[in-house]
């Protein structure tokens, strides 16, 4: 089976200091990659790497074969296509949670918008919004925020979802109704990448664990290996506090 994505040695500095140095990794369709490692380790601007969020230095990012480094990418395609969930929302706090979800259908899929209405209401329920519909956006707690986020990421039928750190603003009592809402796009065959410090969720949903450490990938393995045996003295100190909350 061909890689989805494949990433080739990808560098990214930021005055100097490399934030990420020399990462590769494939992503075949339907894994869940889990992301880890310490803040300020480079996970997040590797995410936005991969949707040019953020312009690598040097490097490849290959989607189904085409070099999203290219200048003639139509960049706002690809992020249809590889949809992103960001850590602190990124609403319209003007717009209903309705509106929300078919705006980019209707302007950027050309949908119309009576199928864009329908598939967002679809999505909506999945999430467990559809009562909201009609909600302002601002009105919302910040689990039903991140809901109202992923059901507008899905909305857009994407081939990868990148989750970047999407419990990290959240209340701990929100944290397991978005965990769960993820469980369940996962369940379905959703190719997707999560940076997330949730390491109960990445143990129990993931299928390959990379642990990124000062830029560069210091273990990639499933998660039982890494979770019980960790190969570098960094993953085994960044697992003590796993273990320690375990207990």
């Amino acid at each position: 089976m061909a890689p989805i994505l494949r990433i080739e040695h990808l560098k990214k500095e930021y005055d100097g200091l490399k934030v990420l140095n020399d990462i590769s990794f494939d992503v075949y369709p339907k894994d869940l990659i889990a992301i880890l490692g310490s803040s300020g380790g480079g996970k997040s601007t590797l995410l936005r790497c991969l949707n040019l969020l953020e312009r690598p230095d040097s490097g490849n990012i290959l989607f189904e074969g085409q070099n999203l480094i290219d200048k003639h990418v139509n960049i706002n395609q690809i992020r249809t296509r590889i949809g992103m969930v960001f850590q602190s929302f990124n609403l319209f706090n003007n717009m209903t949670v309705l509106k929300n979800c078919t705006y980019a259908q209707i302007k950027v899929l050309k949908r119309k918008r009576e199928e864009a209405t329908e598939k967002a209401i679809k999505a909506l329920e999945d999430v467990g919004m559809k009562n909201f519909i009609h909600s302002p956006v601002n009105t919302l707690s910040g689990g039903q925020k991140q809901r109202v986020a992923i059901a507008r990421t899905l909305v857009m039928n994407p081939d990868v979802i990148l989750f970047d750190e999407p419990t990290s603003a959240l209340d701990p009592e929100m944290i397991q109704e978005v965990l769960k809402v993820m469980r369940d796009v996962a369940s379905k065959g959703m190719t997707m990448v999560v940076v997330t410090h949730e390491l109960s969720f990445a143990k129990e949903v993931a299928n390959r664990i990379i642990f990124i450490d000062k830029g560069k990938i210091c273990e990639e393995d499933t998660p039982s290996n890494f979770f019980n045996n960790p190969k570098t003295e960094r993953a085994k100190e960044f697992l003590k506090s796993f273990h320690k909350n375990k207990d």
